[in-house]
């Protein structure tokens, strides 16, 4: 049992490597890339979480804003988004764990 898997498979190869071109993407206009929805969801998430006042709505949203900050396309656009949605769900969070308590509804 030899192995000579060397010049067996080199001399078998079909592969050329003279032929081989670099991979090289088409440029794609920022009009043409598709919505960032884990982004515009963190916008959302994050005003309600300041306007209504809901601690879950702000947790959301900076976790949608992670999500978006992984998947960035575009950087001058989604960095504005991205940049919104955080300080709104860090001013949700700051109102709702430092500013003052709701009133409580009478029954």
């Amino acid at each position: 049992m030899s192995h000579s898997h060397g010049n067996a498979s080199s001399a078998n190869d079909p592969r050329q490597p003279s032929t081989a071109k670099p991979y090289i993407p088409r440029p794609v206009s920022p009009e043409d890339l598709p919505v960032d929805y884990s982004g515009f969801i963190a916008v959302i998430l994050g005003v309600s979480g300041v306007m209504f006042r809901y601690k879950i709505c702000s947790w959301l949203a900076i976790i949608f804003c992670a999500q978006s900050l992984a998947n960035m396309r575009n950087l001058e656009n989604d960095l504005k988004q991205i940049s919104m949605a955080m300080m709104f769900a860090i001013m949700g969070l700051v109102t709702n764990y430092l500013g003052p308590n709701r009133p409580a509804t009478k029954k």
